[in-house]
């Protein structure tokens, strides 16, 4: 009985011995395994400071870099030949068969501008295909014509609600969202609303000349009858060449409103320039080069898709400078507003043209129909290269004509001219009057 006594609390200190071993052993492979994620933490650490401060190293070395550039002398042509020399030996381009022209022999293919690629396209001679555009007063009626036949004209939707014999809380609420659903703005919609609301011709009388006229002229407020719309080739102390940039997203229709802005200035009896300096879109410089065509305007342009835009701004700037034309208009790619490198490109075209010519205007085209979705291009345009004015295409339609007013409130610059249709002189000056009386059915 003794020797099992003796046995058992043998058997128990070894179980007591066992179980601390294996406690420290289990503590011991813990601490092993902390030690080594701790480890990789630090090690990740260590690589993610590393990777940063390269990231950092190397964006002062661009920025000192740029300074560098922008302190030196200004571009010459022959820089400019001699990168895009560089350009064309690492990357040759297929050059595209010209096109043969009845009665005309086959152009030769040393016809570019020496070696940069870029050659000026001389408008047809044949007399029979120039165009006349129409004037001015031409435009401003089919303005109003087109926008009192739009399908989503929300001053007669403001006009039939005010038009009530007693507006109750609830009226005033579909006022409100009227011109939200116009893309009008939150701000500028209450503030109309608490206009109206306290004007004694709307809350006091309910003739329907009278009320309509109170609209109007809240409208008018609105829309702004004080700002200089004037394109800044129109003033009287404008500099010549007058140097527009068009920029603006893909699918706003900015080339096609380069062109008909051309048109615009040829009816005035100004000698136009076309710089085509979207080199990215397939038959871009092609469709610029047909509206130039019709109205006897000749397109500086590069002879191959993917060529320096810049390049071909400079060259653009440098010819219109030579023949002393009155305007020139440089079209520009379509910009992604989150791509940062395509809006540097943005800069860069600026800066390299006003190595020759200072230039007198921006004009960011947006699309009308997108509504406050186009507010964000706007913003992100105005940052990158400074924004004169803006040109809202497609206004007709379906456009909600709120826009105008949300734009101008935004970006504090005014609405320039408004595109109404697909006609070649369907670019009109913008008009408050003619835009307010349109959009009432005036």
């Amino acid at each position: 009985m003794v020797y099992g006594i003796i046995v058992v609390i043998v058997i128990a200190a070894l179980l007591v011995l066992g179980g601390i071993w294996m406690d420290r052993s289990r503590k011991k492979n813990i601490e092993r395994l902390e030690h080594a994620s701790n480890a990789k933490e630090e090690a990740a650490k260590a690589k993610a400071d590393a990777r940063l401060e390269a990231e950092r190293k190397a964006e002062a070395a661009k920025r000192s870099n740029e300074e560098a550039i922008e302190a030196q002398a200004p571009i010459t042509a022959e820089e400019l030949k001699h990168e895009e020399q560089q350009r064309l030996a690492e990357n040759p381009p297929k050059l595209a068969e010209p096109e043969e022209v009845p009665g005309e022999a086959a152009p030769e293919a040393d016809s570019v501008v020496e070696d940069l690629n870029v050659v000026v396209e001389e408008p047809t001679p044949v007399a029979e295909t120039i165009e006349k555009p129409a004037g001015e007063k031409t435009r401003l009626q089919r303005l109003r014509e087109r926008l009192s036949k739009s399908s989503n004209p929300f001053g007669k939707a403001l006009f039939n609600i005010l038009a009530k014999d007693n507006l109750s809380e609830a009226d005033w609420e579909d006022v409100e969202d009227t011109l939200l659903l116009a893309d009008v703005g939150a701000e500028a919609s209450e503030q109309l609303v608490d206009k109206l609301r306290t004007d004694a011709r709307v809350t006091g009388e309910n003739d329907p000349a009278q009320l309509k006229d109170a609209l109007r002229s809240e409208l008018l407020n609105l829309v702004g009858t004080d700002m200089d719309r004037r394109l800044e080739a129109n003033k009287p102390d404008a500099t010549k060449p007058s140097v527009i940039i068009m920029v603006g997203v893909n699918g706003t229709g900015k080339t096609t409103t380069a062109g008909k802005l051309a048109r615009l200035f040829v009816s005035e009896n100004k000698s136009v320039m076309l710089g085509a300096a979207d080199t990215f879109r397939a038959a871009a410089a092609d469709q610029l080069e047909t509206w130039g065509a019709k109205v006897d305007v000749p397109v500086v342009r590069s002879d191959r898709e993917g060529a320096d835009p810049a390049s071909v701004a400079f060259e653009a700037s440098e010819k219109a400078k030579e023949n002393g034309v009155d305007v020139l208009i440089i079209d520009t790619a379509g910009r992604l507003q989150n791509k940062a490198n395509l809006m540097d490109e943005l800069g860069k075209i600026r800066r390299v043209t006003e190595k020759n010519l200072p230039v007198s205007e921006v004009l960011l085209v947006l699309d009308a129909t997108t509504g406050q979705n186009g507010m964000t291009q706007a913003k992100v345009f105005a940052e990158a290269i400074g924004i004169t004015g803006v040109v809202l295409t497609k206004l007709d339609g379906s456009a909600k004509g709120g826009i105008v007013i949300s734009v101008q409130k935004e970006l504090g610059v005014p609405v320039k001219l408004v595109g109404v249709g697909e006609g070649p002189d369907d670019l009109a000056p913008f008009d408050p009057e003619s835009f307010v009386d349109g959009i009432l059915g005036d």
